[in-house]
């Protein structure tokens, strides 16, 4: 049986918070699912050149900004500040 690669994080979160509204709108799988990619460089449903300024964020210490999409269809973000004191899951509309 093939065994997982257990997830090596590129960068630290820090606090984990999540809005009311994100909480109301996305289930805990759809959190999850992102948060592993966010965590593994998989930036989502961003364009070439905001994939890069992620990328050099990584190595440079700014912020992170990523964005998916859940099963029902809502986009949200997650975003880890430049100090990687907290990392927070919402919807664009909370910004």
């Amino acid at each position: 049986m093939p065994q997982e690669t257990p997830l090596v994080p590129k960068f630290r979160i820090g606090r984990l918070v999540i809005t009311p509204r994100a909480t109301e709108k996305l289930t805990q799988d759809d959190v999850i699912k992102a948060l592993v990619r966010h965590l593994d460089g998989d930036w989502g449903d961003l364009d070439e050149f905001d994939w890069k300024t992620n990328d050099d964020a990584v190595e440079f210490g700014n912020r992170l900004l990523s964005t998916y999409r859940a099963q029902d269809g809502t986009v949200f973000w997650i975003i880890t500040e430049h100090d990687r004191s907290a990392t927070t899951v919402l919807l664009p509309a909370e910004y």
